[in-house]
């Protein structure tokens, strides 16, 4: 089978805890070209863990993305084998994460160290699938900056067949620092991503770090091939429709819109089992700054009322919104 080109000029980025198949279902409705991603899933997880429930997607998540994490060429080769029977569209390998338990597994963002290592698992899972297989990292880790060393890293795994990066425009601090640190203290260098960019033309590279609204979107795209947004998709799925429609010139979604759809598919899964939680969870930033939004995430957070699975707790929520409209 002949696969066409994946669209990456915009992507929602893979977010621990929070892409999971009912988020991503969110984004896209709010989204329906963005390149979306799973939460990182490690290839042990992968292998020997609840491998249907990790896998698991909706056919409208297409194009959607598996991230992998590990740095067991094998294993790696046998989790994007599996991921591949399922349907997905891309094999993305972590190279970003700083946490220290990845850190201790020898995987995440500590493998810019280890470029010929990366360029192995590359190889594997290349040979594993025929899908595209592609690399998110930082600018550097630690000490470990400049841009010799990562246009060294970048040259070596692209000789393994990674066409695509993903650069979260920061470096990681491996010490001393939490992953939610890392995702704000180190300063954002998007200059530094340019140039790379600018020295391997022929290679794609996809901008992540900081990013939110229209304009700083179409600023990145004159000088990258495509932007990835993470938390600020998540907190306002409203914002990334408006920049999905700036980007591919066609109407956003409004949030009602996008809770018409979403409350379907909320009906759909209480039926099959799923905790009324696991999915309102994700729609607690879709009517950001409306009136009655307040009231809105007080009744979706209710831990009593979750518990009891009865979707008439989000009819309530939506009509608490509709009488502050009035």
């Amino acid at each position: 089978m002949t696969r066409l080109p994946l669209d990456r000029t915009l992507c929602v980025a893979p977010m621990m805890a929070w892409t999971d198949r009912h988020c991503r279902y969110l984004h896209r409705l709010a989204a329906p070209r963005a390149l979306l991603f799973t939460e990182m899933v490690t290839a042990a997880a992968l292998l020997n863990g609840p491998r249907e429930r990790l896998l698991r997607f909706d056919p409208s998540e297409h194009p959607v993305a598996l991230q992998l994490g590990g740095s067991k060429p094998e294993n790696l080769a046998a989790a994007a084998r599996l991921a591949a029977t399922e349907g997905y569209d891309e094999i993305n390998l972590n190279i970003g994460c700083p946490s220290s338990r990845v850190k201790e597994g020898r995987f995440g963002a500590c493998l810019m160290r280890e470029p010929a290592l990366v360029a192995d698992c590359v190889t594997a899972i290349s040979n594993a699938v025929e899908l595209p297989v592609t690399v998110k990292c930082r600018l550097g880790v630690d000490d470990a900056d400049t841009d010799a060393l990562l246009a060294a890293f970048v040259e070596t795994v692209a000789a393994a067949g990674c066409e695509t990066f993903y650069i979260h425009a920061r470096k990681a601090l491996l010490s001393g620092l939490s992953p939610a640190q890392n995702r704000s203290i180190p300063p954002l260098q998007y200059p530094r991503a340019y140039r790379l960019k600018a020295h391997f033309p022929q290679l794609e590279f996809i901008v992540n770090g900081g990013i939110q609204g229209l304009e700083p979107v179409r600023a990145h795209l004159q000088k990258m091939d495509g932007v990835m947004i993470g938390r600020a998709a998540y907190h306002d799925p409203c914002g990334l429709a408006t920049v999905h429609a700036g980007i591919y010139d066609n109407p956003a979604p409004g949030p009602w819109d996008i809770m018409a759809g979403y409350r379907r598919h909320m009906a759909r899964e209480l039926a099959a089992g799923t905790r009324l939680n696991d999915m309102t969870r994700h729609m607690l930033g879709l009517f950001a700054g409306m009136p009655g939004a307040r009231r809105y995430r007080q009744l979706l957070s209710d831990a009593v009322r979750l518990k009891a699975n009865d979707l008439s707790l989000v009819d309530e929520a939506l009509h608490a919104l509709r009488r502050q409209a009035a």
